[in-house]
């Protein structure tokens, strides 16, 4: 059996005279209306390609959302394709910036209601992503802002260095663990960077900050050093970046990322479970993403989405 075809895009949503507006795309070669997506690139993520695409066929340059939903369906070759979906709050500026020009692929856009939209879509798998978006709406989730909690990369055993545990260094791999992280971290528009003060921490996020031009904030509250003195200052980290509402990465530590998801979901209300749990048991270079309602704080958690490192080759 021929290998799934995999392929990733959003719902690009805005508001327009108080009114929530989404876009579809007329395609050219099929005569269609959709949601606009494509097809993964290799050595990508699927959150790289849901970016990408959107950018190469409507112009526009967006952050991701909340994940709305996976379409899986055969296609006449017989090989099957499954389709990642986000939604996608497009700013005004990104609106006067777009490069859109029809092309032999797209020959129009156009933002539509979600009814319009409801029934203008052709494919029926389409609808249900919109009707998963529209859901979210009708709960007040429309803008979110995610948390993400990475952990630094793979670094030198304590066994082997001599140094104090917070200057332990990344090793070969951890170094391209790091870099491997940037481009899929870069999907969802992070605006701060704050990290564990310990070597390990600040140099895994100093790809991420060279590439956004970001200044990483360094906070002792969110080390290991603190965690095992029975000094951690989670709960200020998070307090404060739920406060704030805009998309953080915050690195740090194997033993500290689960108190990192029990006060995310103590600070917006959120009924625990095993789901934090393993949301936090992350390999070296991990990362899990935690969307959270912008408008709507009494919503809690919407949405976390959890990825393995990519190791660039060298």
């Amino acid at each position: 059996m021929s290998p799934a075809i995999y392929a990733a895009g959003a719902l690009c949503w805005r508001v327009v005279d108080d009114r929530i507006v989404v876009l579809v795309v007329h395609r050219t070669k099929y005569g269609d209306v959709t949601i606009p997506k494509g097809k993964v690139d290799p050595g990508e993520t699927l959150p790289q390609t849901a970016v990408r695409e959107i950018h190469e066929e409507t112009g526009l340059r967006i952050g991701l959302g909340v994940p709305l939903g996976v379409s899986t369906y055969p296609l006449s070759s017989g090989r099957e394709k499954i389709v990642h979906y986000w939604a996608a709050e497009v700013s005004e500026k990104a609106i006067a910036r777009s490069s859109f020009v029809p092309n032999g692929e797209i020959a129009a856009i156009e933002w539509v209601t979600i009814k319009k939209a409801r029934g203008y879509l052709t494919y029926e798998r389409d609808v249900e992503i919109l009707d998963a978006f529209d859901a979210l709406v009708h709960q007040g989730i429309t803008s979110t802002f995610a948390l993400i909690a990475l952990r630094h990369g793979k670094a030198a055993p304590r066994e082997h260095w001599d140094g104090s545990d917070a200057a332990r260094p990344l090793t070969e791999r951890g170094v391209k663990q790091a870099a491997g992280d940037v481009a899929t971290l870069q999907a969802w528009k992070p605006k701060r960077i704050v990290t564990s003060d310990a070597v390990r921490c600040v140099t895994t996020v100093a790809p991420l900050a060279a590439a956004t031009g970001i200044k990483p904030v360094r906070d002792h509250g969110i080390s290991q050093d603190a965690y095992e003195e029975g000094q951690p200052e989670v709960r200020r980290v998070i307090g404060k970046r739920i406060r704030s509402r805009k998309t953080a990465v915050l690195c740090s530590h194997g033993p500290v990322l689960p108190e990192i998801m029990r006060e995310i979901a103590l600070a917006t209300g959120t009924m625990p479970g095993g789901y934090l749990n393993d949301a936090a048991d992350l390999d070296t270079g991990g990362f899990s993403v935690v969307h959270l309602s912008a408008t709507n704080p009494a919503s809690g958690i919407v949405s976390i989405e959890t990825y393995a490192p990519v190791e660039v080759r060298s």
